[in-house]
């Protein structure tokens, strides 16, 4: 399953940046800004005839004095430009990024200017992101095309999670959101309206991206249902690959199509072809992101029985229902390993599934009940810790990873509160430990863990 027609994109020596201005209030200056940000050390050939230098570059006037092979030219100039540009000089690119708006996401005039903006790139050649998109975002190979500053969008570090969206939006708030929470970033594409390149391209390189562990995508619609089903398949045999299906009613149907002018499909074809595909399909943004939290710690394939530790009674109720409404099981300890456990905690805790030490326990306590439940049948843990009570203390963190490393299995925190809970909640997350606000999002990522193929709560 090659994907070599497009790899250019994702180890590029050189860029052509085409509108390229000094005015910060271009997206091609936060562009090139972006480029000196993540450190690109290719070639960067500004393109504009109005200027001699910008940022200390030397601009040229069109892509055809550059005396050089281009592996990507981002154009950010209006629609109509694109079709002049890519009509005039283009006999040295091998792809282009196309940031601009204005096509067939506005129908009319755009509809026939992406209509010719595919016709040239088939006939030249040259393959294409976008248009209407944010293009790349890449830790390894150090390339940004993201049109958005870093002061108002973070960008994360290296890690195995790799994105694909059609949605720009959806790109710029996930990789702001999981860098604040220090999860890593392989690759992002962002294609828009995907006139060439699409997820089913992008997918088919990242089954074979080393450096990509786990993949998310977010889908508003796939045109080759047959290939897609087939290079996913091929995907899911080695990495994990989730998915969330936006557009899957009427209004939701209308609005992909003015959003990025794509003809979705109803939904049911979707959640057959993921799981055919084996992708485990995920409810929404907070899905999305629980998946992304949990993945970057563990590997899914676990079992499916859920062993609840909680110092409140209320959470560890909410996290059961949760769970079972998930299709997750949460079995009661058998009578000997009760009056075990028993003998290990104080005579006040609850000791059934999910287990109450009560604000009177402590660490070794919350140590104690995960030994006794990962040496029997539980595969997966969800440890609820409310910071409240005054016996808890920050040994917790390490105490639980110990076990967790011993036993090999999954523990997931959850763990709402204030400002000292956030602190903590850093701690578990630095140790490898997912925390999760909610009983619901603890539960999903625990179902992902599972094996589940279609994570939604209901």
């Amino acid at each position: 399953m090659s994907s070599n027609d497009i790899d250019f994109f994702f180890n590029p020596r050189s860029i052509a940046l085409v509108g390229a201005s000094p005015k910060p209030s271009s997206l091609s200056y936060t562009i090139l800004e972006s480029l000196d940000k993540i450190g690109f050390d290719g070639k960067i050939y500004p393109i504009n005839p109005k200027y001699e230098e910008i940022g200390g570059l030397r601009c040229y006037a069109s892509l055809g004095e550059i005396d050089d092979i281009i592996d990507i030219a981002v154009l950010s100039v209006p629609a109509p430009g694109i079709i002049e540009v890519m009509n005039e000089d283009f006999e040295n690119v091998r792809g282009a990024v196309v940031v601009s708006s204005g096509f067939k996401e506005i129908k009319g005039e755009g509809e026939k200017l992406e209509a010719e903006l595919k016709r040239l790139a088939e006939a030249k050649g040259i393959r294409v992101i976008g248009p209407n998109c944010l293009g790349i975002y890449d830790t390894i190979s150090k390339l940004d095309t993201f049109f958005i500053t870093r002061e108002r969008v973070k960008r994360p570090d290296r890690g195995g999670l790799s994105i694909l969206t059609q949605s720009g939006s959806f790109a710029s708030m996930i990789v702001d959101e999981i860098a604040s929470e220090g999860i890593g970033i392989a690759r992002i594409v962002s294609y828009g309206n995907k006139v060439d390149v699409d997820e089913t391209d992008c997918l088919a390189f990242l089954s074979e991206d080393e450096a990509t562990k786990y993949v998310v995508l977010y889908v508003e619609s796939v045109e080759d249902g047959a290939r897609f089903l087939d290079v996913a398949s091929h995907c899911t045999k080695t990495k994990p690959v989730v998915a969330v299906k936006v557009g899957k009613r009427d209004t939701g149907l209308k609005a992909t199509a003015s959003h990025t002018g794509a003809a979705a499909s109803r939904y049911e074809a979707y959640e057959a072809a993921f799981r055919k595909a084996g992708i485990i399909e995920v409810d929404g943004y907070e899905g999305l992101k629980d998946a992304c939290r949990v993945l970057n710690s563990y590997s899914p394939g676990r079992g499916k029985r859920i062993l609840i530790i909680t110092n409140g009674g209320g959470i560890g109720i909410g996290i059961a229902d949760a769970c079972e409404s998930l299709g997750l099981s949460v079995p009661q300890f058998s009578g000997e390993r009760t009056n075990h456990l028993k003998s290990k905690l104080p005579s006040f805790a609850a000791v059934g599934n999910p287990i109450d030490i009560t604000g009177n326990g402590w660490d070794d306590h919350y140590a104690d009940a995960l030994k006794e439940g990962f040496g029997t049948e539980y595969d997966i843990a969800i440890v609820a810790v409310l910071w409240g009570p005054p016996l808890l203390s920050e040994g917790i963190v390490d105490k639980l990873k110990a076990v967790a490393d011993e036993y090999d299995k999954p523990v997931l925190i959850c763990s709402p509160g204030g400002n000292f809970t956030r602190k903590m909640s850093g701690e578990f997350e630095r140790k490898g430990l997912p925390v999760f606000v909610t009983p619901e999002s603890a539960a999903r990522a625990a179902a992902i863990l599972a094996g589940g193929r279609k994570v939604n709560g209901r």
